[in-house]
Order: structure tokens, then sequence, then C-alpha cells
């Protein structure tokens, strides 16, 4: 065990010495203000609003603003090279969250909110998705084998999980200290900072621009997805719909227990324990390839889940997320995992951002879905949801097969690559 600890920190530290220390501390950053957003938004817009579902449908305008734009921000990436298209979005994001945030303290009508949401969430720069393209460009082009690719997307995901506790944490930090406005401007100011340091970093050029080695082809001519990328990008769908599920579920037992001031708790002990396990994903030997990793991943996830919708206490509610919460990073790792070895290299930018846009719709979906459904049937029937999404996943993962790379596409480490490993 002490020599497969050993040989897991040594890849780490290969990674590190890839994207240089820098690179992964801008990315998490840069990617925070996101979680601040969408976990922030029900609870700014019912604070200055008065009405919980006023919240419920601006925040999930937000998030579906964010879905619609993010494979066209990915698009643009690849076409036109990160660094333009990061910045661009990151000043723009600042501005539109700023606008967002005075529009809920000036109380504007909900159609003037919905509109300012699906502005803050479209223009939503990608750093998450686009640090996973930008990370396995780096180790590909050192030469690098399928593990340290894999503990890219590990340190990757582990870093998503963070953000999506300490944004709910600050959130709550900001209501206590007097409004959550003040966790909004704090987005603002990072998003600008860092997005745009994010950008600017000599790594950016890493990943060029299809324009920058081949003529521009017409969009008939482009590398065409593999049948396995949307096949994976359902999947994420359907693990979208089973954290929304849970989240509801989560928010509504806490409601009815009377301890809903814990929901923030209890989605950090999921979150913990979700990350601890994703870092440990690297020590995973590659004889366990990522198509068998998805299938026992999502079979563990519909059968964990299970144990939520039989919950009825508190004590009961974090041991049954803590549970749950190993198996989730396993998911989100192994479906990024497959995207990146499917997708055309000319689209990878795309490919991530797309795979992340269709986890974060099927949650932005299921939260107001199934938080009405929780309000008529109990927690229990959001719980439910969650389980039967995470059945189908299962389902879904049956047909996919890992491909080495997608036919007839040059690999990364044979790209001609830019100036700059990391700082």
């Amino acid at each position: 065990m002490a020599q497969a600890a050993g040989g897991t920190s040594a890849t780490y530290r290969e990674v590190l010495g890839a994207t240089g220390a820098l690179l992964p501390a801008l990315s998490f950053f840069g990617r925070l203000p996101v979680a601040v957003i969408q976990f922030g938004s029900v609870l700014l817009i019912t604070r200055t609003s008065g009405s919980l579902a006023t919240g419920g449908t601006v925040a999930c305008a937000l998030a579906l603003g964010q879905v619609a734009t993010g494979p066209v921000v990915g698009r643009l990436a690849d076409r036109r090279g990160q660094r333009s298209v990061v910045l661009c979005c990151s000043l723009l994001n600042a501005l539109a969250i700023t606008c967002y945030t005075l529009g809920a303290l000036a109380g504007l009508p909900t159609p003037l909110l919905v509109a300012l949401g699906v502005l803050a969430g479209a223009t939503v720069p990608g750093i998450g998705p686009l640090a996973r393209a930008r990370g396995v460009a780096l180790v590909r082009r050192g030469g690098a084998d399928e593990r340290v690719v894999n503990t890219v997307l590990s340190l990757e995901s582990t870093m998503d999980e963070l953000s999506f506790v300490l944004g709910p944490a600050l959130i709550g930090v900001a209501a206590f200290a007097g409004h959550p406005a003040y966790a909004f401007g704090a987005a603002a100011l990072l998003v600008a900072g860092c997005g745009s340091a994010f950008a600017l970093h000599p790594t950016a050029t890493t990943v060029r621009p299809a324009t920058a080695h081949a003529p521009r082809e017409p969009r008939s001519r482009r590398p065409r997805m593999p049948r396995e990328v949307r096949l994976v990008r359902l999947g994420l769908v359907l693990l979208g719909v089973l954290l929304g599920g849970c989240g509801a579920g989560i928010t509504a037992l806490t409601q009815k227990l009377g301890q809903e001031d814990q929901a923030g708790l209890v989605y950090a002990a999921m979150g913990v324990m979700s990350a601890v396990v994703g870092l440990s994903m690297a020590a995973l030997p590659e004889r366990f390839g990522l198509a068998l990793r998805w299938r026992v991943a999502t079979a563990a996830a519909a059968l964990l889940s299970l144990l939520l919708i039989g919950t009825q206490s508190m004590p009961g509610l974090y041991v049954a997320v803590t549970v749950f919460g190993a198996v989730f990073a396993p998911n989100l790792i192994t479906g990024f995992g497959l995207t990146e070895r499917a997708v055309p290299r000319e689209r990878l930018a795309e490919g991530m951002t797309s795979a992340a846009s269709a986890f974060v719709g099927g949650q932005a979906v299921t939260l107001a879905v199934a938080g009405r459904l929780a309000e008529s049937h109990g927690p229990a029937a959001a719980f439910t949801v969650g389980s039967v999404a995470a059945a189908l996943a299962f389902g879904v993962a049956l047909l996919v097969k890992a491909a080495p790379a997608a036919p007839g596409v040059t690999p990364v480490a044979a790209t001609p690559s830019g100036s700059g490993r990391g700082v």
C-alpha cells in the first residue's frame, strides 16, 4: 500500500511538473465563482424577493444559460485558442454577475431577473473543462502515459468537488455576515482576476487553435464526435439528474426535520468524501480500464443512492451522503476520461465543455422538478428520481467502450505547441 501511495504521489508530482504550481491554483479560484452563483442564486433571490419559487426559477435560468453556451465557448477555444476566449468571457462574466446582483438588490421584476440570470450563466468562461483540456495537452506533450492523464482528470475533478464545498460555505458566511450579495461581489472579483490570470498564463498556448496549423474547414468537414462521446454525454446528463435529485431531497429532508441550516454542512460532507476518493483515483491500475470503471461506478451509485430513500434522521442523512459521496467523483472523473479518450483532438475543448454542460443541465432541470416533487410527496420522492437516473446511467455505461483515440485523429503529443510549461 505504501508503494502504491508513493507511486500516486510521484504521478501527481509529474502532473505539477508539467503544469506548474500556479496554474492549478488559478484554475481553482477561477472556477469557484461558478459554485458561488449556482448555489447562492436561490438564497440571494429568495432573500431579496421573498419567494422561494422565484429563487428556484432564476437559479434554473442561470444554470441553463451556462448549459446553452458552454459548448460554444469550448468550440471558440478550439478555433481561436483559450487565451482570448477565456479573457473575454471572464471580464464579461464579472460584469454580468455584478449586474445580476445589483438587479436582485434593486428588486427587479422576475422576467428581468431571469434575463440577468441567463446572462450571468451564459458568460461563464468554462475554466474547469478548459483546464482539463489544457492539463491533458501539457502532459501528453511530454509523452505521458494514460495513468498520468487520468491523474490530471482526478486532480481537476477534485478541484471541482472542493469548489462546490467552498462555494456554499462562502454563501453561508456572507449570509451570516449580513447578506448573500457579499459573496456575489467576491465572485465577480475572483472571475475577473483569476479568470484573466488563467487566460494570460503561458500554458494558454499549449492547446493550439485549429486555425494555427490547418486551413479553416467547412463545418461539414470538421471531425465528427464519435458515438462514444454522445453516449458518455447522455450518461453525464443522468449523473446530473442524480445529483439534482439528491440536492432537492437533502434540502427537503433538512427542512422537514427543522434543520434547514445544516443543508450546507450535509453537502460539504458529501463533497469532502468525494474529493478524497477523487484524489485516490490516480492509484488505480491501468488494467482497470475506463469502460469497466464507469460500469462499476454507476452501479455503485445506483445501489448506494438507495440508502438516501429510507433516511429519516439527520445522523442517518450524514452517514448516507458520506457513503454515497465516495462513488460520485469516480463517476465524473471516468466520464471526463472517456470523453478525453474518444473526442477528436481538434475539438478537445468543445468536448470537455459539452460534457460539463451536460452534467450541469441535468442537475439544473432536476433541482427545479424534484424540488416541487419533494414538496408534494416528501424527500424520498426526490431521492428516488436520483436513484432511477443512476440505474439508467448504469445502462448507458454498459453500452460504452473505451477507445484508444478517435479515428483519424492526431495525438496531442504530436501537435505543435506554444511556449511555456508553467510557473
